[in-house]
């Protein structure tokens, strides 16, 4: 059995030890060595040619953000980044994952969290997830380019595009590479796009706040955390909130949002497959489902719902796109995906049928 041969990355000496010590406990995993910062880091890779680095963002001398830069460019390889819970630290994460890193794991209580063992099960299945990624993904460029702009959300826009009675829904399901992957897609979707977008993005609480911003300042169309009990409107698209489900109601002739922190879904809360769910319980409107980069089956099982409930468009992204071909593989294999399409086809596609 060939082992993934990790590098652990942090200025804590103590949070050095404890996460070797749980990689460690895996048998597939060997931790080949630590580093207490960026400029150790590089060394340490250059020298142990580690397959997968565990990377703290918040380090003296070389912090996380730039070490990322450095690895991607000159020893290109998956990166698991572990970040704080604050906003500044949300922001440094999306930072990253837009730098290359693979995902991220949330530290339970600080820069040194004494509490770590609560996400032992999640630092060692990122590892192991990061070690199946396509690295060359990641380091490919994204054709919708940085914009430095700090456009608010106008909720006098959101009324303008609003068709009242719209009669198409988009909905979108991806974990691990999504952020990329969604500004990829969503920026294409034009400002009187006529259909509302609901998107569950795997993350927990505290992260897709920034991920809605961030995705705001790039797109035409508003982009916002979804907020429990509002109204969709065409010409936007929610984001779940991290560690909630989001379902869709029918209230009236209008669809309305309901998040609630219902029973975890094989793993995962919020759960493409509870939200592709409730919206396959509503009549009258036609459904277009996406599916993209992600590890695991989340969303097959809701497009089977989907797909027995009413008319529903599918697509899934392809292999050679996906940061990893999970999600996407595991909805193709239902055979009731209508379309496969590269990351920089998905926009187009969503069009044609909107």
């Amino acid at each position: 059995m060939n082992k993934i041969n990790v590098l652990v990355v942090d200025d804590s000496a103590f949070m050095r030890k404890l996460i070797t010590s749980f990689l460690q406990e895996d048998l597939r995993i060997e931790v080949v060595g630590t580093a207490r910062n960026g400029n150790d880091a590089l060394e340490k890779i250059e020298k142990l040619n580690p397959d997968v680095v565990t990377l703290d963002v918040e380090m003296p001398e070389m912090n996380g953000i730039e070490a990322l830069r450095r690895i991607m460019s000159d020893f290109p390889r998956p990166v698991v980044m572990l970040s704080s819970t604050t906003k500044d630290g949300a922001d440094n994460t999306l930072q990253a994952i837009q730098y290359g890193a693979v995902d991220f794991i949330q530290k339970p209580s600080g820069s040194i969290s004494i509490d770590l063992h609560l996400i032992k099960n999640e630092i060692v299945t990122k590892v192991l997830q990061a070690g199946k990624v396509n690295v060359e993904l990641l380091k490919k460029p994204l054709s919708i380019q940085e914009t430095p702009t700090t456009r608010m959300i106008d909720y006098s826009k959101i009324e303008l595009v609003d068709r009242g009675s719209f009669k198409k829904i988009v909905c979108i399901g991806t974990s691990t590479g999504g952020p990329r992957a969604l500004q990829e897609v969503l920026p294409k979707l034009p400002k009187n796009f006529t259909a509302p977008v609901v998107i569950v993005q795997h993350m927990p609480a505290g992260f897709t706040k920034s991920l809605a911003d961030r995705l705001n300042s790039l797109c035409e169309i508003t982009v916002k955390e979804a907020e429990n009990g509002e109204f969709l409107k065409a010409g936007t698209a929610y984001i779940a909130p991290g560690g909630s489900h989001m379902k869709i109601k029918k209230i009236g002739t209008t669809l309305a949002v309901n998040i609630d922190k219902s029973e975890i879904r094989n793993g995962h809360r919020p759960s493409v497959d509870v939200l592709f769910e409730s919206i396959s319980e509503i009549d009258g409107i036609q459904k277009i489902s996406v599916i993209m980069t992600g590890m695991g089956s989340d969303g097959s099982q809701g497009l089977i719902k989907l797909k027995n409930t009413g008319k529903v468009i599918s697509i899934a992204e392809s292999k050679e796109t996906s940061i990893v071909f999970g999600m996407p593989k595991a909805a193709i294999e239902t055979n009731l995906v209508d379309r496969v399409e590269h990351l920089e086809d998905i926009a187009d596609s969503i069009l044609k049928f909107t």
